[in-house]
């Protein structure tokens, strides 16, 4: 990758240098030594050398090492700081040489940072009672420090280098990206500590042998993870495209979703969709249809090569394109772009179908912060396609829930089929059925006053509301009506609804906006409540306002076992509660609702 240092990467590099050749100074690297011993040092740079050019890949990213580093800590247990120092130099002066296209400022640090980590090795062993020349099996601790020290500056000088170049280094952030590293650490000081000991007893044979060895190693992993990845693309890859196919997509998304969440970086996911793909087939064929799955196919590879986007074959005719680190309005400008281009690709056939040219539709979804899985993000994208094609195909859409909104024919046909799966409860469980509606009624007029949520949003809180606790029909008849205080392994049944809940609305399509809602409606501004534990703005916008609408209702009903409130002790209890179980922003908006729309009813209700 190439980039422009920056002055204060200039800086650091110009100190990091300083310090290196102060070292180099102080420990007389350069003294005058036997023939020797230099000609030992020229073949340990040999080593080195080779054992960088056959560094070890391992599955299932291409992970890699070298083992170089086990070479120059070997030698410091052996020789000390100023023979691996003397390796060091002599090898990157080679590598210098040999790869002259690589930028010199790269070579300088990574001269300067290998010299810093070997003084950093041979000091902290020296300091933690590490004798230089012999292998003490009865006191391991200084090799450890030694390594420790390697391995932490090392990650320390790399970080502080990337920080001032203004790229800053997010993996070193990454448990799973540390851990690999540790391991490839403590393997190269288990591998040190052997090449010390043949080292000691057969100087040339040892270090020859163990060359070999590492050598051979490498070739075997290099196969094994040839045939891995042979493996892995044949289950992961579209076999008429060549593209990643659906279910390997789809466990990327998740993934880079959960790392973009953590890590607060952009996240866009694009559908896009042959135009009139069934009227080219049915003219051309199925063979010449397969044909120009495969042209577009590579037309969207060779548009994305260069960038860190995931391109794949969706299903059908129907692909998508993943894109990290890219807000929406850049997706749309990228894939508006390349619909242009896309109309001006001739391929054979495409004359006969409606738009006379190859075209596709798209809809772009970006991830938002109250998203919690990556489904939604699906959805949306496909809500946005669906516009797309609606408003006469060969054109790209932003997902706007201005736009996306259900129209109200829809919106009744959505209610009446709820309704009867709500009433399901009246044979099973009255009260449920009642809290329904009830919630139902409340997210109704409530819903209604809030000016901020679109008719979308509106709709789908009125929805939610009615279906929000569908999934108690899977909750035994005896505890559902239990009088008393539930027990503890009653209650984690209980607490089950919500995801079955999810589950069986799931099964219909169209109502995946409410699954949100019906998981989601016991989680906790802070974090407590369940199925996830999820925190804050984490909880999705509805979520958090029908938590305040279904407590409410509960608090304020009439049950045989639990107390009921007033409609002001709920509102009290609502108010206290807010900022800890309850959005605090809503749950002002819900009590000043309720009190200038519902406590006056009430009122009335009473004179009567």
């Amino acid at each position: 990758m190439n980039f422009t240092v920056k002055w204060q990467g200039k800086v650091y590099l110009c100190f990091i240098t300083l310090i290196t050749l102060f070292i180099f100074w102080a420990e007389d690297v350069f003294v005058t030594q036997s023939l020797r011993d230099w000609v030992f040092v020229y073949i340990l740079s040999s080593a080195v050398l080779l054992l960088s050019y056959f560094s070890i890949h391992l599955p299932p990213k291409d992970n890699s090492f070298s083992m170089d580093s086990a070479i120059y800590l070997a030698v410091v247990f052996l020789y000390g700081i100023d023979m691996a120092l003397k390796v060091l130099f002599i090898s990157i002066l080679v590598e210098f040489l040999y790869k002259r296209k690589m930028e010199w400022w790269k070579h300088l640090s990574n001269f300067s940072i290998y010299s810093l980590m070997i003084a950093g090795s041979y000091y902290s062993f020296l300091f933690f009672g590490g004798d230089i020349g012999e292998i003490r099996t009865d006191n391991l601790f200084p090799y450890v420090a030694s390594l420790l020290t390697y391995f932490i500056v090392n990650i320390t000088l790399i970080f502080t280098f990337f920080f001032f170049l203004g790229r800053v280094y997010r993996g070193a952030f990454n448990l799973g990206v540390l851990l690999e590293s540790v391991v490839g650490y403590l393997v190269t000081l288990i591998l040190s500590l052997v090449l010390a000991i043949l080292l000691t007893e057969e100087q040339y044979f040892g270090l020859f042998l163990f060359t070999i060895l590492v050598v051979v190693f490498s070739v075997v992993f290099r196969k094994f993870l040839y045939l891995h990845q042979l493996v892995s693309n044949r289950a992961n890859k579209d076999h008429l495209t060549g593209l990643c196919n659906h279910g390997y997509f789809k466990e990327t998304l998740k993934q880079q979703f959960s790392d973009c969440k953590v890590l607060k970086q952009p996240l866009t996911l694009a559908f896009l969709d042959l135009d009139d793909f069934k009227k080219y087939n049915d003219r051309n064929g199925h063979l010449q249809g397969d044909r120009l799955l495969t042209f577009f196919g590579k037309l969207l590879q060779n548009a994305v090569e260069g960038t860190n986007f995931t391109v794949a074959r969706y299903g059908g005719e129907e692909f998508a394109i993943l894109m990290p680190n890219t807000i929406k309005d850049e997706a749309y400008v990228f894939l508006n772009r390349l619909r242009k281009e896309v109309n001006d690709t001739y391929f054979e056939g495409v004359e006969h179908i409606p738009y006379r040219c190859l075209s596709f539709s798209c809809g772009i979804a970006e991830m938002e912060k109250d998203m919690y899985e990556s489904e939604e993000l699906i959805h949306r994208a496909d809500q946005a396609l669906y516009y797309a094609k609606a408003q006469g195909k060969n054109n790209v859409q932003l997902y706007d829930k201005h736009h996306m909104r259900l129209d109200e024919i829809r919106f009744k046909q959505d209610l009446e089929a709820l309704e009867q799966q709500v009433k399901f409860f009246l044979s099973k469980d009255v009260y449920t059925y009642r809290h329904s509606k009830r919630v139902f009624k409340y997210a109704l007029e409530f819903g209604s006053r809030l000016s901020e949520l679109t008719d979308h949003e509106r709709q789908t809180l009125i929805l939610g509301a009615l279906i929000h606790d569908i999934g108690k029909i899977e909750v035994p008849r005896d505890i559902l009506n239990k009088r008393g205080k539930l027990e503890k392994h009653e209650w984690e049944i209980i607490k089950k609804h919500v995801t079955w809940g999810r589950e069986i609305v799931a099964e219909e399509k169209r109502f995946d906006d409410l699954l949100p809602l019906i998981e989601l409606h016991h989680e906790r501004y802070d974090g407590r409540g369940y199925p996830y534990g999820l925190k804050g703005e984490e909880i999705p916008k509805l979520a958090r306002i029908l938590c305040i609408i279904d407590s409410f209702d509960a608090m304020t009903t009439e049950r045989p076992y639990q107390p009921t409130k007033t409609f002001e002790e709920a509102l009290e209890e609502i108010d206290r509660c807010a900022g800890t179980q309850f959005d605090p922003v809503y749950a002002t908006k819900f009590i000043a609702f309720v009190r200038e729309h519902c406590l006056p009813l009430m009122e009335l209700q009473q004179l009567e």
